[in-house]
Order: C-alpha cells, then sequence, then structure tokens
C-alpha cells in the first residue's frame, strides 16, 4: 500500500542521496496542496521573525521556498543545493558574534544531533532581541499514534538524551527532540540556557489532518487542493483541542541580554 501511495519522485529515493532536494523541490512544486501547506507554515514563522537590523539565516533551506517570501533571507544547507547561499553546519555559524537578527527553520531542529552545540552558537550569532524561530514536530496524542507507526523518522519521546548518534542528513533524527527540550525538559533548558527565553509555543499551524492529506514529500496527495480550506476551517474548529492533535508547533526563542 505504502509503495502504491509513493510519489513517483519518492518512490525507492534514497533520503540522503544528492538528488534528494531536487527531487522534493520538485514535488512541492507539483503538488499545489503541499505548496500551499508550505506557504502557511512560512506565514508563522515570518510572523514570529523580529524587525530592525541583522540579516535572517535559515538553516536548512532545502527544497523549500521561504526566500520568496522572506526578502533578504540568507539561505543555507549542510551540503551545496541549487538556490543556498551558503553550505553551513548549524552547529559551527560562520557569523560575527550579535551579526543575525534571526535564525528561522523549518523541519530542521529535529535532525541537529547536538542541539547544545547549535544552541550555543545560535546565542553567540544572535543579536539581543533577536530571535530562533522554528516550525517542528510536536508530540500530542493524536501525533504520537502518526509519527510512531506511520512516519519513517524515528520519534523518541522517551529519550533521556538530547544528543543521537551523527548519520545521514535527512534520515537521522528525533522528531520529539522539540517537544522534549522546549516542553517535556523546559527547565533543564532554562537553567541551561539563559542566554534564550521561550517567547511562546504556539500550536496554531498544528495541521493534524492537512499535513497527512498533502502526502508529504514523499507519498501522492490524498485530496485535491481545492478542499484546502475546507479542511483548514474543520482544524480552526478544532483549535481550543489543539494541544491533543497538533502534529507541529511553532517555538519561538528570543535572544536576552545574558552574555
Amino acid at each position: 500500500m505504502k509503495r502504491w501511495l509513493a510519489h513517483p519522485l519518492a518512490r525507492d529515493l534514497d533520503l540522503d542521496a544528492p538528488d534528494a532536494t531536487a527531487r522534493h523541490r520538485a514535488i512541492i512544486e507539483q503538488k499545489p496542496f503541499l505548496r500551499r501547506l508550505y506557504a502557511e507554515w512560512y506565514d508563522h514563522v515570518i510572523a514570529a521573525v523580529p524587525s530592525g537590523d541583522g540579516a535572517v539565516l535559515e538553516i536548512g533551506s532545502g527544497a523549500g521556498f521561504l526566500a520568496h517570501r522572506l526578502p533578504g533571507l540568507v539561505t543555507s544547507d549542510v551540503v551545496p543545493v541549487a538556490g543556498v547561499s551558503v553550505v553551513l553546519d548549524a552547529r559551527h555559524l560562520p557569523f560575527r558574534d550579535g551579526a543575525l537578527r534571526a535564525i528561522v527553520m523549518t523541519n530542521v531542529f529535529h535532525h541537529i544531533s547536538r542541539p547544545r552545540t547549535f544552541l550555543t552558537e545560535a546565542a553567540r550569532a544572535v543579536r539581543t532581541g533577536g530571535a530562533v524561530v522554528m516550525l517542528e514536530p510536536w508530540l500530542s496524542s493524536w501525533s504520537r499514534v502518526i509519527y510512531s507507526s506511520l512516519h519513517d523518522e524515528p520519534f523518541v519521546p522517551g529519550a533521556e538524551q538530547w544528543e543521537f548518534p551523527d548519520g545521514g542528513r535527512l534520515s537521522t533524527a528525533n522528531g520529539a527532540l522539540p517537544w522534549i527540550v522546549f516542553r517535556r525538559d523546559r527547565a533543564r533548558f532554562e537553567r541551561e540556557y539563559p542566554q534564550w527565553r521561550v517567547d511562546g509555543v504556539s500550536l496554531d499551524a498544528g495541521m493534524p489532518f492537512r499535513y497527512l492529506l498533502s502526502g508529504g514529500v514523499s507519498l501522492r496527495s490524498l485530496a485535491p487542493a481545492a478542499t484546502f480550506g475546507a479542511w483548514r476551517a474543520l482544524e480552526r474548529a478544532l483549535s481550543p483541542w489543539m494541544a491533543h492533535w497538533a502534529m507541529f508547533a511553532r517555538v519561538t526563542l528570543r535572544r536576552t541580554a545574558v552574555a
């Protein structure tokens, strides 16, 4: 069944292969439902980016198109891919102290195997008052079932450690990492990183149904683009109970004046 549902461009695709990003970009361009989903995610991210001086860096730009919606964005990835201006590792940012107004990412933080190193580097590179804004998988009653049984990436909310072994750039992950760091272990995060304040965890972009119906970058679309608005209305009706349904969350960290 999964093979039958697989998008032709994603069938037998090695997630860590050099051409994976190009194929994912082509899939997003071919699927109007998925493209609208990404556009809505980007609106949530952009809304949390502070104004003022300094560049905005996107980590893991990959197949996305945030640069089309956020002028002046510095795009990056861990490998050279078309449309990316800087090749970098999130754990070693080639920017001077305080040079960045914000760092943004979509479905990237849970792939960073040493998140403490990233958080320290980001605190160095982001100016006081700046932010890290991320759209990431989130743990809920619904998402636990979906991510644990239907998703290809590891999802281990019970992991004792934040870190996990290095591996493939897309295949290695813990999808529960954002929830672990910013909800389960929030007290530990605040103790270890007084440079960062959790400015908010928003479930407005939870998308419990639309992401599944879009098929993501692996499967065919399961709903026509014309139904996008109807599914969005249904999810908004569920917003009072989104803590039980959300598959994603926007996490915003604000850089404090603490050194």
